[in-house]
């Protein structure tokens, strides 16, 4: 039996790519700045090549890991799309670079055109918005989500990502009322090639109490091009999409789309769609938690805890493969918890394959994620695709 286990931890940098000065992202390093604020344990990670990695990245294994692999293939994947966005990364791990320039909100403020405002107040007959703005989730939540209730308006903002977010009350606003403005709000901003429009509900009834909930969805524009899911499900195979995997992909190439709220329900998930996965599976994972929870917030100790209870339970997913199946550990872009403001850095990312039936070996610095998707590709046997070159 040949599967594939794909596993995406978001956001979790290795160190800046070469055009990070084009993002102002010069000395960005997610995994080294959090090996140099905390005492990190990650020995699964590390035998798999996590270390000599970074190292190849930035030249310094960082602390508390070591440049001495004990299985699988490692390497480090340098993105061609430009911009450091989720879309951006993810297509593009599946074997389909981006070939346009994404749309993005000015930092002024208010920061939404008023045109698109009186849009989106129009078409959804809401009372009007707040926020308007560049924010982290949270932060706005607790500014403004009193505001919200009593009033009525949901939260609009951004980031510097090409993203329009929109946060409403579950039980106040109503979960479908905040879909359906999501996607009223989509129509609106897709010829502006605004890359995401995110519903993020949250619950609770005071400043104090507010917490975002685990029924976000995102709503993507589709990848121009079939990407490795799409290939393999014409192939005849499942594809689960597990997390946000599927709206990254707007629902595109997937046959099992599964759901859960934090990493360890991710993991477990995970767990779950290997037991059902026949021969020729694709099992895809985004570990969201890096990026949402510590990341954005710039929560070091927060970050590398979480780095460590993945960390921690792999051996569970190893001691499940067969023979056949390939694991595969990456990530979409950075996101320096150290990094001034609150948005993604510009990094290239760790590649740790391993397969009970792969010998070790380094796959050097990859010249694009692509590479990722047309290793996948071949393992599972599906012809070659014309952006990337496999590793295998």
């Amino acid at each position: 039996m040949t599967r594939a286990i794909l596993c995406i931890l978001d956001s979790f940098g290795i160190g800046g790519a070469p055009d990070a000065a084009d993002y102002g992202d010069t000395g960005a390093d997610t995994l080294g700045h959090i090996a140099a604020n905390y005492q990190i344990s990650l020995p699964n990670m590390d035998a798999l090549g996590l270390g000599a990695a970074a190292k190849l990245s930035t030249g310094t294994t960082p602390r508390g890991l070591t440049d001495q692999p004990q299985g699988g293939h490692y390497g480090v994947g340098r993105e061609v799309s430009k911009g450091k966005d989720t879309p951006s990364g993810h297509w593009e791990i599946a074997g389909v670079p981006v070939p346009f320039a994404w749309g993005y909100f000015p930092q002024t403020e208010p920061t939404f055109p008023p045109d698109l405002v009186t849009q989106i107040v129009e078409n959804a007959q809401l009372p009007g918005i707040l926020g308007n703005k560049h924010a982290s989730g949270t932060t706005i939540i607790a500014e403004l989500g009193e505001e919200s209730i009593k009033s009525g308006k949901p939260i609009c903002y951004t980031s510097a990502d090409s993203v329009f977010q929109i946060a409403a009350h579950e039980q106040h606003f109503g979960l479908e009322r905040l879909y359906a403005l999501c996607q009223t709000v989509f129509a609106l901003t897709a010829p502006m090639m605004i890359g995401r429009v995110i519903a993020r509900p949250f619950v609770g009834e005071n400043a104090s109490d507010f917490k975002r909930t685990g029924n976000r969805r995102d709503f993507a524009i589709a990848p121009p091009e079939p990407t490795l899911l799409d290939r393999n499900k014409a192939a005849g195979h499942q594809v689960f999409a597990i997390g946000k995997i599927s709206d990254i992909y707007a629902g595109h190439g997937v046959t099992h789309r599964i759901k859960a709220n934090g990493n360890m329900a991710l993991f477990d998930r995970t767990l779950e769609a290997l037991e059902m996965a026949t021969d020729g599976a694709l099992i895809m994972t985004n570990f969201v938690d890096f990026d949402q929870d510590y990341g954005h917030r710039r929560d070091v100790p927060g970050y590398a805890r979480a780095l460590e209870a993945f960390d921690a339970r792999l051996p569970e997913l190893i001691a499940k493969l067969q023979p056949g199946d390939l694991l595969v550990l990456t990530a979409d872009h950075g996101n320096d918890p150290t990094w001034r403001g609150t948005d993604h850095t510009r990094e290239q990312t760790p590649i740790l394959a391993f397969s009970p039936s792969l010998s070790p070996g380094t796959i050097g610095i990859r010249p694009t994620f692509a590479d990722i998707g047309e290793s996948i590709a071949r393992w599972l046997g599906l012809a070659p695709g014309k952006h990337g070159r496999s590793f295998l």
